[in-house]
């Protein structure tokens, strides 16, 4: 079930970005990794997630933010209808299959969920978030070794994210316990 998306993350820093995403995505990477202060990546990250949110065609952004309302609000057959729709109309949409993975893994759908975090690394190999999710899907199913990869590749594209941090620390005491 695994094996896949992990070489897939194993290979993310050779693949690059679809062309449909922003380019302005190159250098907020690269001024996130540089950051110096929580405030300050704050900011860079925010102005990502507005990119990776953000759609050329009039009102795709309005559908992708009313499935974020309703998984918000627990409305899961609503969030899926929605989303299921725009990476159908939108299959470049790296955004769109995040955020359906995400609900994916709300329902325990882990299957679902690891294939459309696939395609959104297809899309976007940067999408830290994705990468976060992959390493919780990972610990649920006892896949420790697979977490801490997923959770370092995020770290590697964002430094900034304590909670990634932790669980990556957590594990690699883990190792380090079974190795000694």
């Amino acid at each position: 079930m695994f094996a896949q998306i992990l070489r897939q993350v194993m290979m993310l820093e050779t693949m690059r970005p679809a062309p449909c995403m922003p380019g302005r995505l190159h250098g907020l990477f690269h001024r996130l990794q540089a950051a110096a202060d929580a405030r300050h990546a704050g900011e860079i990250e925010d102005m990502i997630w507005a990119l990776w949110g953000a759609h050329a065609e009039p009102g795709v952004e309005k559908r992708l933010e009313r499935a974020v309302q309703a998984l918000a609000g627990r409305r899961l057959p609503e969030a899926e209808h929605i989303l299921d729709q725009l990476v159908a109309d939108h299959p470049d949409f790296a955004e769109a299959w995040n955020k359906r993975a995400t609900l994916y893994f709300i329902l325990d759908r882990d299957l679902e969920a690891i294939a459309d975090i696939g395609r959104t690394l297809d899309l976007e190999p940067r999408h830290f978030g994705a990468l976060a999710g992959l390493g919780q899907i990972c610990l649920r199913n006892g896949e420790a070794a697979g977490a801490l990869l997923a959770f370092d590749a995020a770290l590697r594209l964002n430094p900034h994210l304590p909670g990634v941090r932790a669980a990556a620390k957590g594990l690699q005491g883990r190792f380090s316990k079974t190795i000694h």
